[in-house]
């Protein structure tokens, strides 16, 4: 099989992987989380002159149709530079639930804003009250004369209180469905908060929020065989991602090894060290082997494309663990403090795995597949 880039997948790579070293240092970086949204609407509008944000939507709806190879390149590179932006919420998992499920009418309104930088949107789908990692919903949509009235609460919502739009599961008389929600509704309680790795995230109250008609997204009662897809699609690019963070810490403690000095030498000339900065890119090297994989299983039948990422996400959460570990480690004690780049790196390695389903979650599911 050819795992080498078209012109055109080069061309992207050298582009996205260019922007963030040169735009998107650990400095800007740490500005832009201190900031009041905790990121910054100037790299978004350049993301969308680059035409990151219409990557993965189809050309009738105003993008660029993009495969599962061209996401894993940008979001390799925005692995590389910490990029705390919505992407991932707004393109990836809102963006996935459009393209999957979303009517005529409803793509025309979203994608093309979503494309041009003006629309963020977010999935609300995770509750405290239901298992983890769970499809269910303990949110109730009930039909009205107008339309739906949504009650209930979500926690763990990915840049949800910079959403324009919410994406909002609820279960209906017909099972799990999935719905439209402005950020304006009344009866819409957003309370703002920032996940440990940095990302700021949010949770709702849903009292009696009513939506029209045609907030509904697809089939009442398909929400579930929906977000069963978006997730997988979602865990095929962080596993990208993983690999980029991965990628950079190596790199970043490689070069901490060749400029620390101990006893007169580099410390990089220990041979106890060579030999873990070696099993570190050993790690990134098969990490980055399970993201291709992920990325062209989009293209295969359901049980091979579930059963690939899963593979993919489970060595992603060990391959983070141990190369977070070790760049942490052989810094010493800068290396768990705020001011210095790998400890944030671990963090986000961190969250990575615990996403849409952690390493154990997946090798139990990988298990029961034999």
């Amino acid at each position: 099989m050819d795992f080498d880039f078209t012109d055109e997948q080069k061309l992207l790579n050298e582009t996205v992987t260019r922007f963030v070293a040169e735009k998107y240092d650990f400095k800007q970086r740490e500005h832009i989380l201190a900031s009041h949204s905790g990121w910054s609407r100037d790299i978004w509008s350049q993301f969308a002159e680059m035409g990151l944000l219409a990557l993965p939507f189809a050309e009738e709806d105003g993008g660029f149709d993009g495969s599962g190879v061209d996401l894993m390149i940008v979001m390799e590179a925005l692995g590389r530079g910490l990029v705390v932006e919505p992407y991932f919420a707004t393109v990836v998992l809102a963006g996935a639930v459009l393209r999957r499920a979303a009517n005529a009418g409803q793509r025309t309104d979203l994608i093309s804003e979503i494309a041009d930088g003006s629309r963020i949107m977010a999935l609300a789908h995770d509750e405290a009250s239901t298992s983890r990692y769970s499809l269910d919903a303990d949110t109730i949509a009930t039909r009205t004369d107008t339309g739906w009235r949504l009650t209930g609460q979500k926690i763990s919502v990915i840049h949800g209180g910079s959403a324009d739009t919410l994406i909002v599961s609820a279960t209906s008389e017909a099972g799990l469905s999935l719905f439209l929600v402005d950020k304006n509704a009344a009866g819409l309680t957003i309370t703002v908060q920032k996940g440990y790795d940095g990302i700021p995230i949010a949770s709702l109250t849903l009292s009696d929020v009513h939506v029209p008609e045609f907030a509904l997204i697809g089939a009442e009662g398909a929400g579930r065989d929906v977000l069963r897809g978006v997730f997988e699609e979602a865990n095929a690019a962080l596993t990208a991602e993983a690999v980029g963070v991965m990628q950079d810490a190596f790199d970043t403690t490689l070069d901490y090894l060749k400029t620390r000095h101990q006893f007169g030498v580099a410390i990089g000339s220990f041979q106890a060290l060579q030999h873990r900065a070696v099993d570190m890119m050993m790690e990134v090297e098969l990490s980055r082997s399970m993201a291709i994989l992920a990325a062209l299983s989009l293209e295969s039948e359901p049980e091979e494309r579930a059963i690939a990422i899963a593979q993919a996400k489970a060595q992603i959460g060990k391959s983070g663990r141990q190369i977070g570990q070790e760049a942490v480690q052989m810094h010493g004690a800068i290396g768990v403090t705020a001011e210095y780049k790998v400890g944030h790196a671990f963090k986000r390695l961190t969250a990575i795995d615990t996403l849409f389903g952690d390493r154990d979650h997946h090798l139990d599911g990988l298990a029961n597949c034999a």
